[in-house]
């Protein structure tokens, strides 16, 4: 039977099918943003393999070492636990060995003591292999990896780890920087006693990680470090090592802005203060940018990953690299996460970015991670804030490989920094360090963590410090006097009390609209600017050609070519009935032809939720992608970026914001598959893309479209909570607004509105977040198209809609409402053949168009009745947004009509939605 098994022909066509099968992402030729890996050749020696043949017993025990090892390593400065039970695994009885059995080592194990010895022991090599993987600084875990050859380097270059050494200069500098962090501490101790630093203190070594990580970057001509950092010792690596003056910090605990006095920022903790600043490292310029972090901790390392790939792109770096097609990976760019170890076992975000690490568009050639591990969260001690034996355990999801140091010892530190830089630079994936280290105080320095951990804290509180430990072995060494230490102490708490007496007459510089937002400034405070985005029709017409063109030799698919390549044609050719997403292939195209990329991101954005955008072409025959607008001829340059997202919120939006902060030319829109599911990213709208300006001054030009509409499509798949948007906006209720308003949100009614705001974003002087209540039906409703006129030169946002099909003097009822609700509106009104009542669009909710709304009222003399009308829910929607405003600057009370209130957004029932639909078009008519 298995004769005939094997015995069985494959035809060529099948061969093809599977070969089609084992494609990861639509093209094994790339697109832009997108090279993909290529395949590494790897094959051990036959001379190794000839060795561990013949010794496969020894083999596996060592085998056993380097995935049990682990295990019994004492890495942990402060374990209250006792000794691990033995492991059979680790027995080399278990494998059938003998104490004195001679083994030859070679092709077995990489320890340099066996570099130049042919023959050894069992007893001798278990020696070896407990100091390697069961020492007491650093222990590893790598043999879940799939990829052998990245399992051979590492085994190789981990056994050799005792063959680094430190210079004695080297292990002064060490000395200086510990020594300089507690000296931070104690000092903020002293003279803000009452202040929640979150100092480093237990976690000191972390800055031998940073000298070394410095070190290393610059060797291989690195330009750029985005790093994301909670606030654990951060203000100490700020000061001691990335140029902060204290009297900035010393300034805001006296109560002063960290910004300037012009600017208007509301400011935030010194615990979330970022850095950008360019290093001088041995002779070398490196660029440090550390970003902002607010308290939900890990919800800054989507962000950090977001604008290390815009830096990329900006530098033509990796699959960005047009001169060089060959060029996989960024070689200037590096992203560094740092975690707290409660917090990455802990928050879902951090799952969602590791399956996001090698994802096409959003791979940015693995980041380097480090778990700043104090061994219990807030008061939770690590084995009731998991499930798994290390904080580290999720690593593993995504192969890498984890190193677990002694915090105590940072000379190993800076060896494992330089082995996990160099594992990173060789495969470009993500690694992990994991210090184990402690928090000599609770979780800010008000606690008492002796009230829930008292025998962690009773050895915490009888330890020397990690500086005083460290200190005192140089000094043992005579590598250091004591003398020196603590001149190295005394003049750094010198210059601190100079900063603090300092700090008074300290006037902060301004750290924004700079470099390549240098021709970004500050949005008006006083008025609403409108922005020319037409152009010339024959140049639209061309880009919109060009969105549905395709090579001679591609086959697309047969239904597309008549209702969306035909049917786009013949409509630009005509001029007429341009619908919705024909509009966003114009405003996208236009905006490349005039050199800014575009970045369109989100779940299936490339054919659309709704099957309507087609931006990008899959080839039938072949399954090859296609971007018909990256061949867009002429102009000056832009690209497309098609970026069809993991299914996530939370670290998607996150990463498209990391984006949006880094260049201002960068046109980057993020769509939900249903604007109801973007409260998975909640904590991204609120602590970013929301408040980023007015805390920190960092402005962003981010869309984020959120389909929306009551069609019966129940509670989940009807409302992007357009009033949730509305209540976090800074609108005044009694006066007009502003540009400077935080956010823009808008629910626009035509093709040529979504066109003019999205090109808007671009091509102000100015940057603010979009939102945009998307369409779902109106992308193919014929009543909702734009004719050319309404592209034209001259052309703009309108801010209102007016209504042209009455006349002013016999509207007795104005009716106002926003978006797609019009339309119903609109049928009803035709249907009941009412002639006395006018529809107002509000196509901009934020800000409230006061200037335009008093215009439009003005004609309607004879109106008595001022109706709002909604489809969503009285607690929801516009209503409670609209209303105030309205009645506070209008000066006429305003009715309202719509659903009743409700906790969900929509009924689950046809007949009544059927109903309730029937009433909200009916009623306002009747009011």
């Amino acid at each position: 039977m298995l004769r005939h098994i094997f015995h069985i022909k494959i035809s060529p066509n099948l061969l093809h099918s599977i070969a089609l099968l084992r494609r990861t992402y639509h093209s094994e030729k790339g697109v832009f943003g997108h090279r993909p890996r290529t395949k590494r050749q790897f094959k051990v020696s036959e001379e190794v393999l000839q060795s561990r043949n013949a010794q496969s017993n020894v083999y596996r025990w060592v085998e056993a070492y380097r995935k049990h090892g682990h295990k019994f390593a004492n890495v942990n400065p402060i374990s209250i636990k006792g000794p691990q039970s033995p492991l059979d695994e680790l027995n080399p009885a278990f494998y059938g060995l003998e104490a004195k059995e001679n083994v030859k080592p070679q092709g077995l194990l990489n320890a340099p003591e066996l570099k130049t010895t042919t023959s050894t022991t069992v007893d001798v090599l278990e020696l070896l292999l407990k100091e390697i993987y069961c020492g007491n600084a650093v222990s590893a875990e790598f043999a879940y990896i799939e990829n052998l050859e990245e399992r051979e380097w590492l085994s190789k270059h981990f056994e050799q780890l005792k063959t680094r050494s430190v210079s004695n200069d080297i292990r002064k500098q060490i000395a200086e920087l510990l020594i300089k962090s507690q000296a931070w501490d104690n000092f903020m101790a002293i003279k803000f006693p009452t202040v929640k630093r979150y100092g480093g203190e237990g976690a000191e070594t972390l800055l031998a990680f940073f000298w070394q990580l410095l070190r290393d970057s610059v060797q291989v001509d690195l330009s750029h470090i985005v790093v994301a950092m909670s606030h654990r010792g951060r203000t100490a690596l700020q000061t001691i090592m990335l140029n902060m003056r204290p009297a900035k910090i010393f300034r805001k605990l006296k109560g002063e802005s960290e910004f300037p006095q012009d600017c208007q920022a509301m400011s935030d903790v010194i615990s979330h203060f970022h850095t950008s600043e360019d290093l001088e490292i041995d002779g070398k310029t490196i660029h440090f940018n550390m970003v902002r972090n607010p308290s939900h901790l890990e919800s800054g390392n989507p962000v950090s990953m977001g604008k290390t790939r815009s830096k990329q792109q900006t530098l033509k770096d990796g699959a960005f690299n047009d001169d060089n097609l060959s060029m996989e990976f960024s070689t200037k760019v590096l992203n560094v996460i740092l975690h707290g170890d409660a917090a990455f076992a802990g928050q879902g975000v951090n799952q969602e970015c590791l399956n996001m690490a090698y994802v096409p568009h959003y791979d940015i050639g693995g980041s380097l991670h480090v778990l700043i591990n104090n061994q219990v969260g807030f008061t939770t001690p690590g084995e009731r804030g998991r499930s798994t034996d290390y904080a580290s355990d999720l690593a593993k999801t995504i192969q890498a490989p984890v190193f677990h140091v002694n915090g105590d010892d940072p000379e190993m530190l800076i060896h494992v920094t330089k082995l996990a830089f160099d594992y990173q630079r060789q495969f470009r994936k993500d690694v992990f360090i994991d210090l184990n280290c402690f928090r000599r105080w609770g979780h800010n320095e008000l606690d008492d963590p002796t009230f829930t951990n008292p025998l962690v804290y009773k050895i915490i509180h009888t330890r020397k410090s990690i500086p005083d430990l460290y200190t005192e072995k140089l000094v043992n060494e005579s590598i250091l006097t004591t003398e020196e230490a603590l001149k190295i102490r005394t003049d750094y708490l010198e210059y601190l009390n100079a900063e603090l007496i300092a700090a008074s007459e300290y006037e902060p510089e301004a750290s924004y609209f700079q470099k390549q937002w240098q021709h970004i400034t500050t949005a008006s405070s006083d008025y609403v600017t409108y922005w020319d985005t037409g152009l010339d029709y024959a140049l639209l017409n061309y880009i919109g050609q060009q969105s549905v063109s395709y090579p001679d030799n591609f086959k697309i698919h047969p239904h597309l070519r008549k209702i969306h390549v035909e049917a786009r044609r013949n409509k630009l050719n005509a001029g007429e009935k341009i619908d919705w997403s024909t509009a966003e292939a114009l405003a996208i195209g236009s905006l490349m032809y005039q050199g800014n990329n575009v970045r369109l991101s989100g779940e299936d954005v490339g054919r659309g939720t709704f099957s309507h955008r087609h931006a990008m072409l899959i080839d039938q025959d072949d399954n090859e992608m296609y971007i018909p607008l990256n061949d867009l001829k002429g102009g000056l340059g832009g690209k497309l970026e098609i970026a069809n997202s993991i299914l996530s919120e939370e670290a998607v939006l996150g990463f498209e914001y990391g984006m949006a902060i880094d260049n201002p030319d960068n046109l980057i829109i993020w769509e939900a598959q249903f604007g109801d599911f973007a409260n998975g990213a909640q904590i991204i709208i609120d602590n970013f893309i929301i408040s980023g300006e007015t805390k920190w001054m960092d402005s962003n030009a981010l869309v984020m479209l959120l389909p929306h509409g009551y069609d019966g499509a129940a509670s989940e798949h009807s409302s992007c909570r357009i009033e949730r948007f509305l209540q976090l906006c800074d609108s005044k209720e009694t006066e007009s607004d502003g540009d400077h308003v935080n956010i823009n949100i808008v629910n626009p009614t035509t093709p040529a509105q979504y066109y003019h705001v999205l090109r808007r974003q671009v091509l102000r002087n100015f940057r603010k977040p979009l939102i945009v209540v998307a369409p779902k039906i109106l992308l193919r409703l014929p009543a909702a198209t734009s004719t050319h006129v309404d592209f034209q030169p001259g052309t703009k946002f309108q801010n209102i809609l007016p209504d042209v099909t009455v006349q002013p003097s016999d509207v007795q009822r104005v009716i106002l409402c926003s978006g797609k609700h019009y339309y119903a509106l609109a049928d009803e009104r035709k249907a009941q053949q009412i002639n006395n009542s006018a529809i107002i669009r509000l196509e901009s909710l934020c800000p409230f168009p006061l200037l335009e709304l008093q215009e439009q009222l003005a004609k309607y003399r004879n109106a008595k009745t001022f109706v709002w009308s909604q489809e969503e829910q009285r607690n929801m929607g516009a209503w409670n947004f609209v209303k105030p405003r309205f009645e506070n600057l209008i000066g006429k009370p305003l009715l309202y009509c719509g659903r009743v209130e409700a906790p969900t957004s929509a009924t689950g029932v046809g007949k009544i939605h059927k109903q309730e639909a029937e009433e909200v078009v009916r009623r306002p008519f009747q009011l």
